[in-house]
């Protein structure tokens, strides 16, 4: 995969944008979109590449308009093009700081100052991270968040799924390509995929999934050698072999560089009405950053699209002054 790393881009960080969208997944890509095409004079900055959580998973097969499925990486590369054709402009760096009151907003990326009339903030979520003993001395090395991304590195080894949602259930299944040796670890006595991805995993008689249990450590001494669980049915604990562990057991949203008067809900995402404003004026959040129930694709492009709407109302009654 060819990521698009151009820090330090010579954008001018005097110039004064319309809009400015944090995060290039599908909901700031979206509302890139929606707002070119209003004529906004909009800037996007991506941390690091276009598609955010979707473009590390191999294949969407639910995403409207394409029965075949698309690449994660290929729509939000789509979804980019198609944002630059109306006029958005794209800038590679790191959020790290903001000040989202007042009637111009400044966004501090890299010691540049890049200022707005109004922002859409989709920045997104990150893999929830396991967090038992053990885990912190083995992530990166042998425990992994993407299977897309490291698979191959467990090519015919001893690997343990840790979830049971979809993400837990697509990655265990593109899995199969590499090793036939696959383990659920699963701490609900049932799974939270989709049915058809379950009718999928259960194709496959020679994957154990262990229900009801809670993971206890990861252990080992250069390298992960087992799993310590618990299952919570009988209290007793025991030891699975393993060579990998990949982890899905939900997402945190990123929000540590924003203002401390955004309002957010106790799990750290951003409040916001059914126009997708936040509390602070000229404000605005979309996709998986913010307080909801459902996170897919398709909805975060929903989100982006009614966001980048209702910017494009608050700024036919911006005043200057």
């Amino acid at each position: 995969m060819m990521l698009n790393l151009n820090k330090g881009s010579n954008l001018p960080s005097e110039k004064t944008y319309d809009l400015i969208i944090i995060g290039g997944g599908p909901a700031g890509l979206t509302a890139g979109i929606y707002a070119g095409r209003s004529r906004l004079k909009t800037l996007l900055i991506e941390e690091l590449v276009v598609g955010g959580q979707a473009s590390t998973t191999e294949r969407l097969e639910n995403y409207p308009g394409f029965p075949d499925g698309i690449g994660g990486y290929e729509l939000g590369l789509k979804m980019e093009e198609q944002a630059k054709k109306f006029g958005v402009e794209v800038l590679f760096g790191k959020v790290e700081k903001t000040e989202l009151e007042g009637k111009f907003k400044n966004i501090y990326v890299e010691e540049k100052i890049y200022k707005s009339k109004s922002v859409i903030i989709a920045s997104g979520a990150t893999p929830r991270r396991l967090n038992v003993k053990g885990s912190e001395k083995f992530h990166g090395k042998g425990i992994s968040y993407c299977a897309t991304c490291d698979g191959a590195l467990f090519t015919d080894k001893k690997i343990i799924v840790v979830g049971g949602g979809n993400s837990a259930v697509e990655e265990g299944l593109f899995m199969l390509r590499y090793t036939k040796d696959i383990i659920f670890v699963q701490d609900l006595p049932f799974l939270t995929a989709e049915k058809i991805l379950q009718e999928r995993l259960f194709e496959n008689k020679d994957l154990k999934i262990y229900y009801n249990s809670e993971i206890i450590s990861i252990n080992g001494e250069d390298k992960i050698e087992s799993m310590s669980v618990k299952d919570k049915k009988t209290n007793k604990n025991f030891d699975i072999q393993t060579d990998g562990i990949f982890v899905y057991i939900g997402l945190v949203p990123k929000t540590d560089f924003l203002d401390k008067n955004l309002s957010i809900n106790e799990y750290g995402y951003i409040k916001v009405d059914n126009n997708m404003k936040t509390n602070l004026e000229g404000v605005f959040a979309a996709g998986d950053v913010i307080e909801k129930n459902f996170r897919q694709v398709i909805t975060a492009a929903s989100d982006g699209s009614i966001a980048a709407k209702s910017v494009e109302k608050y700024l036919e009654n911006f005043k200057e002054v």
